[in-house]
């Protein structure tokens, strides 16, 4: 096998693996197994099981912000599209800690608050550098720098939903409120010049 095929069979057993069991009930030796590797290949490609989650991640959320940024409604003003794109990506968000990451993970592991940190900066600066591409969007400084404060609150928002929901109903919740009560102000505070 070629490098490229080896590193996607890692991310797909992985990936199945993660989905089924969890981050933390999968093992290292359950990953090879399952990619028809052995264990030594898999620390050849990625450091260590932490290591493959991220490059999943990553790649699940580059897939999803492109799809995002593409499916762009050009009959919505500045202000409706703004509060679109990002409940779309706080969704997105929420989908990699709850699909992927798992809330055992999150709530339990000493490491999970590091990860959580740098995934998130990792996505506010994907989101950054695609949504200053996006039509329409304003092309100076100090609007960059509001729709970058807009991005930080709604993740670190989105983010402490992990930390502070018991169920699904806690998220939906915590989700409709953010929508309702806090989103539509951070989006005029972020577009009025």
């Amino acid at each position: 096998m070629e490098a490229d095929k080896i590193k996607d069979s890692i991310k797909r057993a992985a990936q199945d693996l993660f989905r089924k069991f969890g981050y933390h009930k999968t093992s290292v030796n359950e990953i090879a197994k399952k990619a028809k590797i052995a264990k030594a290949t898999i620390y050849k490609y990625f450091d260590s099981k932490e290591a493959v989650l991220h490059v999943l991640l990553m790649d699940y959320i580059k897939a999803s912000v492109d799809d995002l940024v593409q499916s762009n409604t050009p009959d919505m003003d500045e202000e409706a599209h703004l509060n679109s794109l990002i409940m779309k990506t706080c969704r997105l968000s929420y989908t990699v800690c709850n699909e992927f990451i798992g809330w055992d993970f999150i709530r339990e592991s000493t490491n999970s608050q590091d990860f959580l940190k740098n995934l998130s900066n990792e996505l506010e600066e994907l989101l950054m550098s695609s949504f200053i591409q996006l039509p329409g969007i304003r092309k100076h400084e100090t609007y960059h720098q509001r729709l970058r404060f807009l991005i930080k609150c709604s993740k670190s928002i989105v983010f402490s939903f992990a930390f502070t929901s018991v169920s699904d109903s806690d998220v939906r919740k915590n989700f409709v409120s953010f929508q309702k009560e806090i989103l539509p102000y951070l989006v005029k505070a972020a577009i009025s010049v």
